[in-house]
């Protein structure tokens, strides 16, 4: 006869009814989440692999047209708090679902942008608008999916986001060297709009959230708890670090391969980004990194992925340099898709604040790392970015390493307690 513990733990299990693979509305929330995430960075991304094309148009240089990127992710990271608190109060669903409309709508305005400074305004509005997506979309699946498939769920939400930014640049680079770079702007519009249609379609209504009320001493109150978490903190700098390498090496990249020696034309520059199938893989296989090799190992082995990736680019060879992208984007998403389930996994209460906090440092990031990698290329050129992302990969290994000491510090308190008694 099974004991009681066993019996009380299967009782609880059966009693769930969050979402596990292979309930009936997994699949559609997988796939929901999944549109959102390609719409998400397909737009906030879309002008990336134009930078040199838009450089040419408005006679700017790397740094100042890096803004259209980083205006973007910016105000991004700004926003996403404040709108992940009316999250707690208006619903998940239908702040993602607001949050993607907006962008869309803006999206068709940003191609008829006269000037720069005026492209640069509607991309940060359009991240601005951008910022109600992924705080919900990572607060919805801790609400809707069973704790033990979280991770595999949040892997297949950031697969979007790596299939997204790679498809927003392959169209934007054909549709450019075609028509220009403000046709390639309105056809990854028109994308995401199917994306948003087929999201609201799919999307399950939320079956365990609870409303909340619009308190702003009890967010903060929120925010302090989740910033007095070390681990949470951790994580936090973690995500903002890896997307510093990634934000300052695909800002750049498109400026390096349309010089000498690789002088490669805007479609073609566009199409490098199929390398983001790899990040697809990497999001989607965290879950057994994990399981395999415990959240720092995993960790351990995304951080020397990147750096290995880094340095490979370094070389005036193609085909080095496509190997280098491709070790770079594998390493950045399965940090990333580690760090930000830990997140979820980690806040019990407020887990939309937590993850919005998480997101606010990963775009900070982004912005930083476009900024710095794009002003890095134009004094040093692409050794300036590489060093950059180096110096990002170097403070994630320090980062990990601090709570690696810090949790065995932690197991050594209890046993120390007991011989002192």
């Amino acid at each position: 006869m099974p004991p009681a513990s066993t019996k009380a733990a299967a009782t609880s299990a059966s009693a769930d009814t969050r979402l596990s693979p292979g309930a009936p509305g997994y699949r559609r929330t997988s796939l929901a989440l999944f549109a959102a995430g390609l719409a998400a960075f397909a737009l906030l991304y879309s002008t990336q692999a134009l930078l040199p094309a838009i450089s040419a148009e408005f006679g700017a240089t790397a740094s100042a047209a890096s803004w259209t990127v980083s205006a973007a992710t910016g105000a991004l990271a700004l926003c996403v708090l404040p709108l992940s608190a009316l999250s707690e109060r208006f619903g998940r669903r239908t702040m993602m679902t607001a949050s993607l409309s907006v962008a869309v709508a803006v999206s068709l305005l940003v191609p008829l942008a006269p000037n720069l400074e005026t492209l640069i305004a509607l991309r940060a509005l359009q991240g601005a608008a951008l910022a109600g997506l992924p705080a919900s979309a990572m607060a919805y699946l801790a609400e809707e999916v069973r704790p033990k498939a979280l991770i595999a769920a949040i892997g297949l939400f950031v697969a979007g986001n790596s299939i997204g930014g790679m498809s927003g640049r392959i169209v934007t680079g054909w549709v450019a060297q075609m028509w220009g770079w403000r046709a390639g702007l309105a056809a990854v519009g028109l994308t995401s709009l199917l994306c948003v249609i087929a999201f609201r379609a799919l999307l399950p209504k939320a079956r365990h959230f609870t409303p909340g009320t619009l308190n702003p001493k009890a967010l903060a109150g929120a925010v302090r708890t989740h910033l007095s978490d070390p681990l949470l903190v951790r994580l936090y700098v973690i995500g903002a670090l890896f997307m510093t390498v990634f934000g300052a090496v695909y800002t750049v990249i498109g400026y390096r391969l349309v010089e000498a020696p690789f002088s490669l034309p805007q479609g073609v520059i566009g199409s490098i980004f199929l390398v983001y199938l790899v990040g697809t893989v990497a999001s989607a296989a965290a879950g057994k990194l994990v399981g395999r090799l415990g959240r720092r190992g995993a960790l351990y082995l995304a951080v020397s992925t990147t750096a290995a990736g880094l340095l490979l680019s370094l070389s005036d060879s193609l085909a080095a340099v496509l190997a280098g992208l491709v070790l770079i984007t594998a390493g950045f998403f399965a940090g990333h898709a580690v760090a930000s389930s830990s997140v979820s996994r980690t806040a019990k209460t407020g887990r939309a604040q937590a993850s919005a906090l998480y997101q606010s440092a990963y775009y900070l990031g982004s912005s930083a790392g476009g900024t710095l990698g794009a002003i890095a290329y134009h004094a040093g050129g692409w050794a300036g970015t590489v060093l950059i992302g180096l110096v990002a990969v170097l403070g994630v290994v320090s980062v990990t390493l601090y709570g690696s000491h810090s949790a065995r510090v932690a197991a050594r308190r209890p046993q120390l307690a007991a011989a002192c008694n």
